[in-house]
């Protein structure tokens, strides 16, 4: 009888305590308070369904960030990630709702500041000379200028939501190397491969710096680039240019989704 007694009471008391830690990890789920900045690859341009109060900053609900808060359900949840932002788009125009509260942001930044746009286009239009000599170009701005722009826009975080557990989402690798493909040549996607990795290593260092946790989309899109069998990024589109090189629907859910949820 004793011994039923206590056996008994052992497992009431690991019952009481892992409701106890359920209950804890609901109410710290439902404490989030998540604000999403950046630019297109955070707002969402490529995978479509966009909100129609973003206008031309095309935020998706198929974006990443609205993909983290559905599953979540966090406390509130601001989105003012916008296509082509920079650096200073960021400072002056998104940091609106961060607070005191803050405790989760995410962003992906410098890609435009870096001269993204501009790099694809010659690479797409110009001879493997010109593709080349513009990332050298790309890559010197990463080296000279986009740290200093970086440390502006993190610091400007920090000082809004000093709380802020603080994700910085890369970008990833554009193409499948060695596989046969219509469109650039192997020299160029090398090329481009290498410059968005290097821009990769330069945020993550600015990023660990500030001591903001760096999530790596290079791993999640890894099988995924273009040139692959399922690639997770649009090639050239000539129709909408502006999706050119973005995420899909399925890069967002499959490549970036899952770098938040394991940096957060």
């Amino acid at each position: 009888m004793r011994r039923f007694r206590l056996t008994a009471y052992v497992t009431s008391l690991f019952l009481a305590i892992g409701l106890a830690l359920a209950g804890a990890g609901t109410a710290q789920a439902a404490g989030v308070n998540y604000v999403a900045l950046g630019d297109s690859y955070s707002s969402g341009v490529g995978a479509g369904s966009y909100t129609s109060e973003s206008g031309d900053c095309k935020r998706s609900t198929k974006a990443y960030p609205y993909l983290w808060q559905a599953a979540h359900s966090p406390a509130s949840f601001s989105f003012t990630a916008c296509s082509g932002a920079v650096t200073t788009d960021v400072i002056n125009n998104q940091l609106g709702p961060l607070n005191s509260s803050t405790n989760l942001v995410s962003i992906s930044i410098g890609g435009n500041d870096a001269g993204f746009a501009d790099v694809m286009l010659t690479c797409v239009l110009g001879n493997d000379n010109d593709c080349l000599n513009r990332i050298a170009t790309a890559k010197a701005y990463v080296d000279s200028t986009l740290p200093g722009r970086l440390d502006a826009v993190y610091s400007a975080i920090s000082a809004k939501a000093p709380s802020a557990h603080v994700v910085v989402l890369g970008y990833p690798s554009f193409y499948k190397l060695g596989t046969s493909c219509v469109g650039l040549s192997e020299t160029k996607r090398s090329a481009i491969n290498g410059a968005a990795s290097y821009m990769d290593d330069a945020i993550a260092k600015r990023a660990a710096d500030h001591g903001f946790t760096f999530g790596d989309v290079r791993t999640t899109f890894s099988g995924h680039e273009i040139c692959s069998g399922s690639p997770w990024l649009h090639s050239v589109n000539w129709l909408n240019i502006g999706e050119s090189y973005h995420p899909t629907a399925g890069g967002q859910s499959g490549g970036y989704l899952p770098a938040l949820n394991s940096a957060a």
